[in-house]
């Protein structure tokens, strides 16, 4: 397990809510920010801020290269093979359009195939979806397996000659499941298609590797991997980035304007019209420092630990149904208290100071397959502990008795 004293640099959690000591188990939503990040944000608008790639006074110089830096910086964490592959975007969601908004149109007609899953967030689902209503394609879902997992096989039987894009998460913000990317890679490519991975769940919590799993896009949120908000990145192949048209256009994304027609800078530039989100790289850059000091394997593995854990605590409270595969490698449980509704005992925790999500979590087709309208999950992160399971789980036996008095 990674050394508690690492919560000493994270202020925010130094806090009470309503009278008890905070736990914040709300990591899949977003997660917090070290010290580390927050002074680097701070230092660059006290000391370097200015626009990138336009002044050539001093402050300009040392913005571009943090800017610059940080574009680095997401490169090697992430294993591309060039800065000129890293895209800045505001997050996941912006990334995933992006390809949905470009590449798409140019690539998919009427009678090809866009393949997902019923896994999928909103931000990973709806692109597609409207996509295949505006081409005429046909929008088509792997199978999920019994524990809501995606199989090697299922993607096989699924995935065509007809297939132009395939869709899916590395890991899923509900189920907990790690998808088998890698091998789908290989079966979209044997079939001429492209796959774009939604990376919001993986990169802060294990290594990634785009030189090994072969993706043709893969799309990261700073704020999850404890960056600040509105931060993010589109890895893609560099000749699927040159071959795709900007959809924003604006200051600093053009080389040459005429009356009539104008020509892009080269990558990434050419995707990043506008004043970019600076400080926010600059974060990033600082996030990823810290994760690779604590080490993204000691992560994966104090998580694992903790999830394997809230799964036999979580267990033991009567009632209680646990979605998703056992035995899970991801540290999330989602679950459902009985018929009590999941808003209704994430308001009990937060009264005592426990932070869980409830809802849908922007997979309502997911929901569906669940036959359930909402969940509740719990989520960690490397600066959670057995001690705040145990509070989670002795809070959950008091919300049932709670509501198991007010139900009768």
């Amino acid at each position: 397990m990674i050394n508690p004293s690492i919560r000493e640099e994270f202020p925010i959690l130094h806090q009470s809510v309503n009278g008890h000591p905070l736990i914040y188990l709300d990591n899949a939503a977003t997660s917090q920010k070290p010290r580390k990040v927050i002074d680097a944000v701070k230092k660059y608008y006290e000391w370097d801020n200015s626009n990138v790639h336009r002044g050539v006074h001093t402050l300009g110089s040392r913005a571009t290269d943090a800017y610059e830096g940080a574009r680095e910086k997401v490169a090697k964490f992430i294993g591309a093979r060039s800065t000129k592959e890293i895209i800045f975007t505001r997050g996941t969601t912006t990334a995933l359009n992006l390809v949905a908004s470009s590449y798409g149109p140019a690539n998919v007609g009427e009678g090809d195939e866009i393949v997902i899953t019923q896994l999928e967030h909103h931000s990973n689902f709806i692109p597609w979806q409207q996509l295949a209503k505006r081409t005429g394609a046909t929008l088509k879902f792997i199978p999920l397996q019994k524990d809501g997992s995606v199989s090697v096989e299922a993607a096989e039987q699924t995935i065509t000659d007809k297939t132009k894009i395939v869709a899916i998460a590395y890991v899923s913000n509900v189920m907990g499941v790690t998808n088998p990317v890698k091998e789908i890679a290989a079966i979209a490519h044997r079939n001429g298609a492209v796959i774009v991975v939604d990376g919001a769940q993986s990169t802060p919590h294990m290594k990634v590797d785009m030189q090994d799993l072969d993706c043709d896009f893969y799309a990261l949120s700073g704020h999850k991997m404890l960056a600040p908000t509105g931060i993010g990145a589109l890895y893609g192949k560099k000749a699927l980035l040159e071959a795709m048209e900007p959809v924003e256009f604006g200051g600093e994304m053009i080389d040459d304007v005429g009356l009539y027609d104008s020509t892009w800078k080269e990558l990434p530039w050419k995707f990043e019209g506008g004043t970019p989100i600076i400080a926010g790289a600059v974060g990033l850059g600082a996030a990823i420092d810290f994760l690779q000091e604590v080490g993204l394997d000691e992560i994966h593995r104090h998580e694992a630990e903790l999830a394997a854990y809230a799964e036999q605590r979580l267990s033991e409270v009567e009632g209680l149904s646990i979605y998703g595969p056992r035995n899970r490698s991801v540290g999330l449980v989602t679950f459902n208290l009985g018929d009590v509704h999941p808003h209704d005992v994430a308001t009990v925790l937060d009264a005592q100071g426990i932070a869980i999500r409830a809802g849908h979590h922007c997979c309502q087709p997911l929901m569906r397959w669940l036959e359930v309208s909402s969940t509740a999950r719990a989520s960690f992160y490397l600066y959670n502990s057995q001690q705040e399971v145990d509070a989670l789980v002795d809070a959950l036996i008091k919300a049932k008795e709670y509501f198991a008095y007010e139900l009768g």
